[in-house]
């Protein structure tokens, strides 16, 4: 028995080391802090021990770092408590270890106006993906890497993705491929989601037609049943019957209620494509850690206006697929799963 209980407590400090030395990264090379910088760092019940964590390498850096408890919320976008948002506009550095999403709340924003806090946000994440996922990547190797693919996207306007799975899908660029997903947060005024590490842009607007199938993961819910969906001017059209795909549809449905016939036929727009880099992450059932995976896309149905799209529902889904090839013009982005990036 003493021996059972000896391996239990081995265990026990063996995770709290490991979920230290992932409080550390965040700290020292995510967030790169100082020791004048006020750090405030925002958790529930269920994310307790990684704020725990957070705060305890934060304290190595400054003195100046408050830990705020709020209730769990199991609503996305639900708002923090007043005193909480009062106090995450007054900070330079906040840190969102919640259960639910506070990126897209007035809290945040409000937050980010002040122009001076820079916000890391993990929503939904929990003891095991803090310790060995993800969060475990190599940052300042993985900024290096991602921008390092920059100049093989200049002037390249069309993309074709293809899968195992059946995906085959062409659509011209309609914005800049976004490579700042990278981990590192040390500018004023920048937010951003842990665990990072992905390239994504904006599909043009009626440019994308063909199949999407979707074989591994739906809104950070790991899936039995592939989800195809077919797309024609960059609308999905049709969603092959399945329990999800009730869902799916039910979601856009009531979103479509209030809006004009116009407006409606918008709502299932593709607003965004993308592919991971965190050579870490693994697809567990967990949006922000899926869509991250290195070699695996995604695909974000929805609200395109942050892009200067025409469908402002304020709604996303995504989901994620499996072994891709995602080819550019003459370029061959990523093989089966592998990220090449190299001409044909």
């Amino acid at each position: 028995m003493s021996g059972e209980l000896g391996d239990n407590i081995g265990d026990s400090e063996n995770d709290s080391e490991s979920m230290l030395t992932s409080a550390r990264s965040v700290i020292r090379t995510c967030l790169q802090i100082r020791p004048f910088e006020p750090v405030l760092i925002v958790t529930d019940p269920g994310s307790s021990a990684i704020g725990r964590a957070l705060y305890e390498a934060a304290a190595e850096v400054t003195d100046r770092t408050l830990m705020m408890m709020m209730p769990t919320s199991d609503k996305k976008g639900s708002e923090p408590p007043d005193y909480v948002a009062e106090l995450m506009r007054k900070q330079d550095v906040v840190i969102l270890a919640t259960k639910s999403s506070l990126t897209h709340t007035k809290a945040r924003i409000n937050a980010s106006r002040t122009g001076r806090t820079r916000i890391i946000s993990m929503p939904g994440i929990n003891e095991n993906m803090f310790s060995i996922g993800g969060m475990t990547a190599d940052y300042n190797a993985l900024q290096k890497e991602i921008s390092g693919l920059t100049s093989i996207f200049r002037r390249k306007r069309d993309v074709r993705v293809t899968s195992p799975g059946g995906t085959d899908i062409r659509f011209s660029i309609g914005a800049k491929w976004r490579t700042d997903d990278n981990g590192i947060c040390n500018r004023p005024g920048q937010v951003m989601n842990l665990p990072s590490g992905r390239v994504f842009v904006f599909p043009k607007e009626e440019t994308m037609n063909g199949r999407i199938v979707i074989d591994g993961s739906w809104e950070g819910n790991l899936i039995q049943e592939p989800i195809i969906m077919e797309v024609e001017n960059g609308i999905v059209t049709n969603i092959s019957e399945s329990e999800i795909s009730e869902k799916i549809n039910s979601i856009f449905a009531e979103v479509s209620k209030p809006l004009n016939k116009s407006k409606a036929a918008l709502v299932k727009t593709v607003a965004e494509f993308g592919f991971g880099m965190n050579s870490r992450a693994k697809v567990v059932g967990n949006l922000l850690e899926d869509q991250v995976v290195r070699g695996a896309a995604h695909f974000v149905l929805g609200d395109n206006s942050a892009y200067g799209g025409k469908n402002n529902i304020g709604l996303q889904m995504r989901g994620v697929i499996l072994k891709p090839t995602i080819e550019l013009q003459d370029i061959d982005l990523v093989k089966d799963g592998k990220i090449i990036a190299r001409r044909k």
